[in-house]
């Protein structure tokens, strides 16, 4: 069925929100990684203009005390033991998500990425140690093996922008394995000598933790104050207790909204509307926030912190580097200073693309990119700046520090220019070879649990399409009203290769006439005016009763007789009903909800979201042909 000729306002009655290239910008990865790199210019800057204000500033002692008991640390110990178990979190917290929604919840898909990020260390290990082999200085091996995840992801938003999606999962991975072999790492080997008492402590608070999250506690305050305890007694153990934020995170469940969970809260609301006291005022805060899992709640609190003010302040407090000619030409041909630099420039890649190459082979298991992008990502894993950072700082002092911090700001700049050199080498490929580079030949999991059947549902687009994008929608709901002008946009701009499906799913529970309109459009269908209707409804979301609806059938031509007739019948009920069944059988419980040749799309549903997932479904198709 081609695109209907209709007209369409493309308007409602909610408009869509203030957007500025700035806040949009900022709401990527791109921004967070530029802020984190302007605090390291910052950081240099100042460390070279005024030395001693840098490290006078940053060595001022803070104390936090209880009666006879306290913490005391400078500020720079603050920021890389306090702030950064911020950052671990929110670390544990995306990896938990991919675990139980992403791409890792087909368990044998990890093998690959946590060969890969163990291989990743080891090998950029090995050669640090060989070249710093009688030189004294091979204890400081530690600060040649982790990546940085928000500088990693952070450079695969600008330089990686035609990559599948499929490798910031991958990428992820690897940088999560990575993170928390470099907690055990600073924990076993970096930390000072182990006070045994306090280290019990910590690991029964966080037994406590997972004694409650088996029992369903949903406090957030009593999860903080058992944090902050493990927290401060993994300071006093000597182990550094940035590794309890992780460990918080992963912990963590993530799940979409049930039905049941929000139709519960609906409940609540009405009952609140009608007797506004402050015990329903509680339990509707306690029943929006049981439908939404702990993981979504705590990354939206938190993930903007630790991108935008957390990792920025890791970086200017370690970052800042007296720089001249001498400190130059010392660092890059001391042992430190190039067995950082070539650990991960060269030994990261290396270990990477070797081990899963290695690992597909012998497990027969492809890897969820491309040989292309596994490349790419390999050589964005040399990124090291911050855990690389603390580990130096907890090895070395003095010239040798120096060296190390060399070491590690040159390879960021290295990793970078490889991975734009080899983006740059699969940008030049012939289009017949560049899909296949790209996206590989791995199997996508499909999330939508009934196929689209063109026999039976409503296509907007050429029959046989590459790419089918199902939306579930409620035309009562302003978000599907504004998403409808994007997928306008979407279908104009990939002409016959989507076609694009409506279901049904009229959330009945705060939309008082969408289960009406769904029938109507069901209605119009009987008389080959679906889409006619589709586009009228969506366009007057204001005015859904039945004389509305009655007026709209008149004025598309439908036999209006028989419309009402039908809609007397609820001839079309018993089609929004599979509608709705089908939703649930795919997790689907709000509006819009898209799915992208069956994969469900997380991301925003403005025009460049939908067209990137687009994209890539597009050349995933292409393979398959």
């Amino acid at each position: 069925m081609s695109l209907e000729a209709t007209d369409y306002t493309g308007q409602t009655s909610c408009g869509d929100e203030a957007r500025t290239p700035l806040r949009d910008f900022l709401r990527t990865e791109t921004g967070s990684a530029a802020v984190l790199v302007a605090a390291a210019l910052v950081a240099l800057v100042w460390a070279n203009v005024t030395p001693s204000a840098y490290e006078s500033f940053w060595g001022t002692h803070l104390s936090v005390r209880l009666g006879s008991h306290g913490v005391s640390l400078d500020l720079r110990e603050w920021v890389n033991s306090g702030l950064m178990t911020l950052f671990f979190l929110v670390v544990g917290l995306e990896a938990r998500r991919e675990f139980d929604m992403g791409e890792l919840r087909e368990r044998k898909r990890l093998a690959l990425p946590l060969v890969a990020g163990l291989s990743g260390m080891l090998v950029p290990i090995g050669i640090y140690l060989a070249i710093n082999a009688g030189h004294g200085t091979a204890g400081g091996w530690g600060a040649a093996m982790s990546t940085d995840t928000a500088f990693a992801l952070g450079m695969l938003a600008v330089v990686g922008r035609e990559m599948p999606p499929g490798l910031r999962v991958f990428l992820l991975t690897i940088t999560v394995v990575d993170d928390f072999l470099a907690l055990v790492v600073i924990a076993v080997f970096y930390s000072d000598h182990i006070a045994v008492p306090a280290l019990l402590t910590a690991v029964g608070t966080f037994g406590v933790v997972l004694l409650l999250r088996r029992f369903k506690v949903r406090r957030g305050p009593v999860y903080a104050v058992l944090g902050v305890v493990a927290w401060v007694a993994l300071l006093e153990s000597g182990v550094d207790p940035v590794v309890i934020g992780l460990a918080m995170g992963l912990i963590t469940f993530a799940y979409p909204a049930g039905r049941d969970d929000l139709e519960r809260a609906t409940g609540l609301f009405r009952l609140f509307r009608e007797q506004p006291t402050p015990e329903l005022e509680r339990d509707v805060r306690a029943g929006i926030a049981a439908s939404i899992s702990p993981n979504d709640r705590l990354q939206r609190i938190y993930h903007p912190w630790a991108s935008y003010a957390v990792v920025p302040l890791f970086a200017l407090a370690n970052a800042g580097l007296q720089i001249s000619g001498e400190q130059l030409a010392r660092a890059f041909t001391s042992p430190v200073g190039l067995g950082i630099l070539i650990g991960y420039v060269v030994g990261k890649p290396l270990g990477i693309i070797s081990s899963t190459a290695l690992t597909s082979v012998l497990s027969r298991v492809r890897p969820p990119v491309g040989w292309g992008a596994v490349t790419a990502g390999g050589t964005l894993a040399g990124v090291g700046f911050t855990v690389s950072l603390l580990i130096a700082t907890l090895a070395f002092d003095g010239t040798t520090l120096e060296d190390a911090k060399t070491g590690i700001l040159s390879a960021v700049v290295g990793s970078f220019l490889v991975a734009r050199l080899v983006t740059g080498v699969i940008g030049l490929l012939p289009p017949q070879i560049r899909p296949r580079v790209l996206f590989g030949r791995a199997e996508t999991i499909v999330d939508l649990s009934v196929p689209v059947d063109p026999d039976r549902d409503h296509l907007r687009g050429p029959r046989h399409a590459p790419v089918t994008v199902v939306e579930y929608g409620d035309y009562e709901c302003p978000y599907c009203g504004q998403a409808e002008p994007v997928v306008r946009e979407l279908l104009g701009d990939f002409g016959d290769e989507v076609r694009y499906v409506w279901r049904h799913l009229p959330l009945t529970d705060v939309h008082l006439h969408a289960q009406l309109a769904a029938e109507a459009a069901e209605a119009a269908a009987l008389q080959g005016g679906y889409w006619a209707m589709h586009d009228l409804l969506l366009s007057h979301q204001g005015a859904l009763r039945l004389k509305d609806l009655r007026g709209y059938a008149e004025q598309i031509g439908l036999d209006t007789a028989r419309f009402e007739r039908d809609m007397r019948a609820h001839a079309g009920a018993g089609h929004v009903a599979e509608d709705v069944e089908s939703a649930d059988l795919s997790g689907v419980a709000g509006t819009p909800t898209f799915f992208v040749n069956g994969r469900r799309h997380y991301g925003a549903y403005d025009i460049e979201g939908l067209s990137q997932a687009v994209r890539a479904a597009r050349e995933k198709a292409a393979l398959r042909v």
